[in-house]
Formats: structure tokens, C-alpha cells, sequence
């Protein structure tokens, strides 16, 4: 996979709040602003959601907040996934499930608002693949064009992974691909996950991460040499769009003074 342009990590906005709580309440401000302007341009607001307790409260303050649930434009909005766990729609792992329970059900849209990812296939790589052709239906892409996300939602792991790009999995090989399955070893499992040049194509991409254990990758990610096959976090640069790290006190504690801006 090609290596991002120099510069292209001066775009980064990087942003202290005290809490999960503040974070969930900035990022639905980035939401609203990314969705106004979507609707204004092109009557219609694309959003990637991910899987995460911090996602969670976004999509609950979303939902829950009389103001926010007002200014949304939920009938405008179509909700597609980062990535997918190889599990059932129901079952307690599924991004799509929390998403749901937290937000989807709760939310004025329509079912076919709604483009899930299907973990319950046996076989995973035509899961992807499926997935691979719902993406290029919806943004009527030609051979080798890239849907473009209105809004990514991400978290990372304590190891540097988001989505569900792992260290030295093969998924993270740029092969002309959309969606992979993707052989987790240390995980011992199959995931489904969106690829890097899909996640860079993005408008607005969007970190939301939160607490300590999280403190030494994120150094590592946004102060260490660019080692993306072990942090794959740092793969991600949009090539025409913003990257936002929304990050609590508890996952900034090493970052070096002046790596961000506290609110």
C-alpha cells in the first residue's frame, strides 16, 4: 500500500476533552456540520458507523438529546459499517446490533436506510464480496473508483489496530479491493472490514478514543516513525478530506506537550 504524501499529517486535528461524554457531544457537532452541508449539496448524508462504548454514547446522545435528534437529518441519512465482526446480527458482538439497540431502531429512518454488514455467512469472503457490491451500487462506482464516505466514524485499539485492520494481516495489502474478509490470528477469528483507500476516500474521518490503556499506541501513532503494518491506525490519511482525533484525558496522558488542542 502506497505510503501517504508528506504533509498529509499536518492536516490532523487533534482534540482533548475531559470524557467519553464530551467526545460523544463534539463528534455529533462534527456530524451535524458534515450533514447540513451533505444535504445542502447532494440531498443525502453518507455516515460509516463503527462498533465501540464511545460510538455507543455518540449514538445514544444522537437519539436521546431533544436538540440533536431535532437538527438531524435523519431521513436524509443512509448508515453503512466500517467493519463487522463474523457473528449474527443478533448476537451480542455485532457492531450492527449495538448500532442498532443504541441508535437505528430508536431513529425516524426507513429499514433500506440501513446497509449492514452479513457476518452470519459461512463464508466470509462472499459476505465481503456482497458488501463490496452493495457499496459500489449505492455510489454507482465504475471499475476502480472508491465510494466516498461523507463521514468515517473510527475507534483503535490498545495495539494500533481501527476497523478492522489488525498488525500484519493481509488485509491491510491494498489489492484493488473494497471490503475483505480478514483472518485475525491473535483474535483467533474471521472479520469483515472496509479496506484503506475506501477509509481515506472519506470527507471527514473521524477517531473517538477514550481511556488509559489506549495512552502508549496512541504515542505511538501519532508522535512514533510511521510503522503503519504495526500501527495500522497511522494508514489512515484522507487523500481530500479531514482527520479529526477526538481523545479523552485518560488516552492522551503521554502524548508529548503540544500534540493537540485541549477543550
Amino acid at each position: 500500500m502506497s505510503s501517504t504524501s508528506p504533509g498529509a499529517a499536518a492536516s490532523r486535528e487533534v482534540r482533548i476533552l475531559p470524557d467519553a461524554a464530551a467526545i460523544a457531544r463534539r463528534a455529533a457537532q462534527e456530524l451535524l456540520q458534515a450533514a447540513a452541508a451533505a444535504v445542502a449539496a447532494r440531498g443525502t448524508f453518507t455516515i460509516a458507523l463503527a462498533g465501540g462504548s464511545t460510538p455507543k454514547a455518540l449514538y445514544t446522545l444522537l437519539v436521546n438529546d431533544p436538540q440533536l435528534r431535532v437538527q438531524f437529518p435523519w431521513s436524509s441519512t443512509q448508515f453503512f459499517f466500517g467493519d463487522e465482526r463474523s457473528v449474527a446480527p443478533d448476537d451480542p458482538d455485532s457492531n450492527y446490533r449495538m448500532a442498532s439497540e443504541a441508535m437505528l431502531c430508536k431513529a425516524p429512518i426507513k429499514p433500506d436506510q440501513v446497509k449492514r454488514i452479513s457476518g452470519e455467512f459461512k463464508d466470509l469472503d462472499q459476505a465481503a464480496l456482497e458488501y463490496e457490491k452493495t457499496l459500489q451500487s449505492y455510489f454507482k462506482l465504475s471499475a476502480g473508483q472508491l465510494p466516498k464516505f461523507d463521514v468515517l466514524l473510527l475507534g483503535m485499539g490498545d495495539e494500533g489496530h481501527t476497523l478492522s485492520l489488525f498488525p500484519g494481516t493481509k488485509a491491510l495489502q491494498d489489492n484493488g479491493r473494497l471490503v475483505l474478509r480478514n483472518w485475525v490470528g491473535k483474535l483467533y477469528t474471521n472479520r469483515i472490514t472496509i479496506t484503506v483507500p475506501v477509509a481515506n476516500n472519506s470527507g471527514l474521518v473521524i477517531f473517538m478514543i477514550t481511556r488509559s490503556d489506549k495512552a502508549l499506541a496512541l504515542k505511538a501513532v501519532l508522535e512514533g516513525p510511521r510503522e503503519p503494518e504495526q500501527l495500522p491506525a497511522q494508514f489512515i490519511q484522507p487523500t481530500a478530506g479531514r482527520l479529526l482525533w477526538l481523545l479523552d484525558n485518560d488516552a492522551a496522558q503521554k502524548l508529548s506537550t503540544g500534540i493537540g488542542i485541549r477543550e
